[in-house]
């Protein structure tokens, strides 16, 4: 596997090995020797989560305050722009968020370590979207800055009108008021 360095520090994206003939192709998604050994993170993943979108639905940007999950995204139909944003408030780059097309086509996961916030923006028909995490969903703790914030500024790739949101994401805060991680 390939792994980029991000403008975030310890966020990665990931170019796995894809073996392909004309029977179609294999990949490993997941080995954890490997992804220790390639990235330096040795997590250990408690859940495995699918989520199925339409095109023009946004997830996000989400995170838990206690319980933090790493998060190990893929997008296996469709194509995501997928965002992330530093939310910890000792970091340089606290506040600043890069973007990553993620699609069944090229492949890319995405490591997303706790601290950030996560979200991403169905580009397709729909999506199927795979993410691993390091500890348990748990709703108590979830939190989510607004996707729109212009203090963050995430140049999401928009088609004509806005995006599609739970309930949950039109709730969101700005940065200004959210709980942020130290």
């Amino acid at each position: 596997m390939n792994i980029v360095p991000t403008s975030l520090p310890g966020v990665l994206l990931i170019e796995p090995k894809v073996f392909g003939d004309e029977r179609g192709f294999f990949f490993e998604s997941f080995n954890a020797r490997s992804f220790a050994q390639a990235t330096g993170v040795d997590a250990a993943f408690v859940q495995d989560n699918h989520s199925h979108s339409r095109r023009g639905v946004l997830r996000g940007l989400h995170y838990q305050l206690e319980q933090a999950q790493g998060k190990l995204v893929r997008a296996v139909t469709g194509e995501v722009y997928d965002a992330v944003v530093d939310l910890r408030r000792s970091s340089p780059t606290f506040g600043r968020w890069e973007g990553f097309v993620l699609s069944a086509q090229n492949k890319k996961m995405l490591w997303v370590p706790p601290g950030f916030g996560h979200g991403y923006y169905v580009m397709s028909e729909s999506t199927d979207f795979l993410y691993k995490t390091t500890d348990y969903y748990a709703p108590q703790h979830e939190r989510c800055v607004l996707w729109n914030d212009p203090a963050i500024g995430v140049q999401w790739p928009l088609a004509a009108g806005e995006p599609t949101l739970s309930a949950k994401d039109q709730l969101g805060l700005r940065l200004a008021d959210a709980t942020v991680y130290p």
